[in-house]
């Protein structure tokens, strides 16, 4: 619990922390006011509305979100090995890795605090932006909502989204199929990023060589990933085309943009235990990383 507390009075100390997540969600709101003001006219596919959800970038290994709980990461284990809060000579295995995991503690639950803000920002901003030529679906179509959306409406007395005021017309870019489970899947995934930043920056003693490190990691692994269909025989995902992410970052999912991704009905979802573990192997691969790192220091 010292550690935790200790942790929790480091990173909110820190003039840095609150810039970064600052900077965060302005860049996020602007990437998301620019890609929705450039939507073409007509209906908005769900995969289209997810990228404006999340500000997805072309050409960019993780979501700016991501990249931004990964950077935080890695700055707080980067921060500690610049100004330790004990000498060497007393920091032992077992309170570097508690210290360790209380950062991973910590940093987890900003990360995804900081995914939800960014989303429910970015749900207000793209929904200001989009020219008067586009259309949710979601809003005006009760079957082009979300299973599980549509049941709560039904469940309330209302037939569909339109049923509500107009001030909650934002909610029709995350109500349509599929949508929702891919906005959960950003949400997790933004928490891995914050947990690898910590994690490669403690196996690199670098804050800057811990990000580039996050941001190879993707692509790294995305052509390695990439072949266990092949060799499994498994289906495409059939929601695949409805995540956020660009480039690299589809190993997570197992599926690569632009290759086959013909899919039968019925086939595994986001939660298919290949897919998790596919997410969860990276993370977990530098956890134990790292352990066996700091058992070879003396140091943090």
């Amino acid at each position: 619990m010292r550690a935790l507390a200790y942790e929790l009075r480091r990173l909110r100390g820190l003039r840095s922390t609150w810039l970064l997540l600052a900077t965060v969600l302005l860049g996020d709101a602007v990437v998301a006011a620019v890609l929705a003001s450039q939507a073409p006219d007509g209906p908005l596919a769900a995969p289209a509305g997810v990228r404006l959800l999340t500000a997805a970038l072309p050409l960019t290994p993780l979501p700016f979100a991501a990249l931004g709980a990964g950077l935080l990461g890695a700055l707080s284990y980067g921060h500690e090995v610049r100004h330790p809060g004990l000498p060497a000579s007393q920091v032992s295995y077992p309170r570097r890795v508690r210290l360790l995991l209380a950062k991973l503690l910590v940093i987890g639950p900003t990360a995804g605090l900081l995914a939800l803000a960014t989303l429910l920002l970015d749900t207000v901003v793209a929904h200001l932006a989009l020219p008067d030529g586009v259309t949710v679906s979601a809003w005006a179509d009760p079957a082009a909502l979300s299973d599980r959306v549509s049941e709560a409406l039904t469940g309330a007395g209302m037939s569909g989204l339109s049923d509500l005021p107009d001030v909650f017309a934002p909610l029709g870019l995350a109500a349509g199929h599929g949508v929702p489970a891919a906005l959960l899947a950003f949400v997790l995934l933004t928490v891995l990023a914050g947990w690898t930043g910590v994690l490669t920056a403690s196996l690199t003693r670098s804050a800057g060589s811990g990000v580039l490190l996050l941001c190879a990691l993707p692509t790294l692994l995305e052509s390695a990933v990439a072949l266990l269909p092949r060799h499994t025989g498994r289906p495409w995902p059939t929601r695949a085309a409805e995540l956020p992410f660009q480039s690299g970052i589809e190993w997570a999912y197992g599926w690569v943009y632009g290759g086959p991704h013909e899919a039968a009905a019925g086939s595994a979802a986001l939660t298919d235990p290949a897919l998790l573990a596919a997410v969860a192997t990276p993370v977990t691969v530098l956890l134990f990383a790292a352990l066996l790192a700091q058992a070879r220091r003396r140091a943090l």
